[in-house]
């Protein structure tokens, strides 16, 4: 893109009063951006209001100072990494955002190589949930993120604390030495300028999202953390997937915001199910009332979404030990490794012990200790309670 090209594109999209209707109304008639700021006066009153004419017939605040700023950042990407501005109309322009009825003018992209040509519908799943999850969301979200990869799905999300972060761990854990992997492992959409992480903690995660996979937004560089774009952005991790995964979510969560906005857009809503005292759990059960699938295993997805992979790898739970490594470490694992798999919810011997793969004596002795040092109950129905932290 040349400076003079970007200079439209930036001026187009901050003046004032201009939506991206109006913005694509007037691309249609006169064919690009630069033509928008050449045409007469009375050919631009044709297309767009007397106010929207007065705005784009005057350079908007903070042009030139964002211009200079786009136009470096392009020219000195980060170490490892591609920054890109696509515009409608680019070929690497997802296709599946042009489905929408307000796609975004311009996108900001980091990624650690040029993103490709968009032949068609990126083959993705979105995984999103609450920022506050329990210990049993944040596994569900890794595990599933991680099969989703290793079924050929990218897996997208929104870089957030809790269910988001997980999420984009799992898939970037299955992408390491996988040769069955999504072309991106994962997609984070984020709510501010690609120049700025937010939050803060996940600085780390957002530069191995980016070398890895690919970190979009389409606010402009600089933009802060404004309540008001993260409920916007949700439209984007909709349509960029073909279905979505809630896995924890409280009845005011954003992520419901998700799952409707990939509801009427005809994609696919997979819910995880919880514990009824759960606040967290009600959104997902919420969704279940309103039609969206139930899903307690990957299999579940592959039924509405089959695998994108031509060689799907196993499917599982990752990061779990073998039992030669619980028998020979167990005396050495310190107990929150057990409390972690137990979550927050009761649950049976066989199912904790499926979750952490430990053989039935280790996970019997060390289920003993917990409940001698008051860090474990015992149920009716042979089930285990965690009542402390490690």
């Amino acid at each position: 893109m040349q400076r003079e090209e970007l200079q439209a594109w930036l001026r187009l999209t901050l003046s004032p009063g201009v939506g991206n209707q109006s913005a694509r109304r007037l691309l249609a008639a006169l064919g690009s951006a630069e033509a928008v700021f050449e045409v007469t006066p009375s050919r631009l009153n044709e297309l767009v209001t007397p106010a929207q004419a007065r705005a784009l017939s005057q350079p908007p605040a903070g042009l030139q100072a964002l211009l200079e700023h786009t136009w470096r950042w392009l020219q000195t990407p980060a170490e490892g990494l591609c920054h890109q501005v696509l515009t409608l109309g680019d070929p690497a322009y997802p296709a599946d955002l042009l489905q929408l009825a307000d796609p975004p003018l311009m996108l900001y992209a980091l990624s650690g190589q040029p993103l490709p040509r968009s032949d068609g519908p990126l083959q993705a799943v979105a995984v999103v949930g609450s920022r506050n999850p329990s210990a049993q969301g944040l596994e569900n979200a890794q595990a599933f993120a991680h099969s989703l990869v290793g079924q050929g799905f990218c897996v997208v999300s929104g870089l957030a604390l809790g269910i988001d972060g997980a999420a984009h761990e799992g898939a970037l854990s299955a992408a390491t030495g996988s040769a069955d992997a999504a072309l991106w492992p994962t997609l984070a959409v984020v709510g501010t300028g690609l120049d700025r992480v937010y939050p803060r903690q996940h600085r780390d995660l957002a530069h191995r999202v980016a070398l890895q996979g690919v970190m979009l937004s389409e606010y402009p560089l600089g933009t802060p953390p404004l309540a008001a774009n993260f409920p916007k952005r949700n439209r984007l991790i909709a349509a960029l997937s073909r279905g979505t995964l809630v896995v924890e979510a409280a009845l005011a969560s954003g992520s419901l915001v998700t799952a409707r906005l990939a509801a009427e857009q005809g994609k696919e809503v997979f819910a995880i199910p919880g514990s009824i005292h759960s606040p967290q759990s009600k959104g997902c059960h919420a969704l279940i009332r309103q039609g969206a699938k139930l899903v307690e295993t990957v299999h579940d997805i592959l039924e509405e979404l089959p695998a994108a992979s031509s060689h799907p790898v196993q499917l599982g739970l990752p990061m779990a030990p073998s039992s030669e490594e619980a028998d020979s470490d167990a005396e050495a694992d310190s107990a929150d490794e057990v409390l972690v798999a137990l979550g927050q919810e009761p649950c049976t011997l066989d199912t904790l012990q499926a979750r952490c793969g430990w053989p039935t004596p280790a996970l019997q002795a060390r289920l003993l200790t917990l409940e001698l040092n008051g860090q474990l109950s015992r149920l009716p129905g042979g089930r285990f309670q965690r009542i402390g932290m490690a």
